[in-house]
């Protein structure tokens, strides 16, 4: 069974994974790409850019959401 730490580190690779897990939906479930961007490009969530394509960790979204230093 894996360990539960292996999935916080795993990569989160683009907007529409990264908006999912942190929450930017529309009504209808789908990722709102017009939030996600904007609260990627202006440092809203921690995230790196590799090439023209966004990546971070759970761990590093949840921090946010918990309080603590990204």
């Amino acid at each position: 069974m894996p360990d539960i730490n292996e999935n916080l580190d795993r990569p989160l690779w683009g907007a529409q994974a990264i908006g999912r897990e942190a929450g930017l939906l529309n009504a209808d479930g789908s990722v709102n790409f017009r939030a996600t961007f904007y609260a990627l490009e202006h440092g809203n969530l921690p995230a790196t850019k590799v090439g023209k394509k966004w990546v971070t960790t759970l761990r590093r979204l949840r921090s946010v959401f918990a309080g603590e230093a990204a």
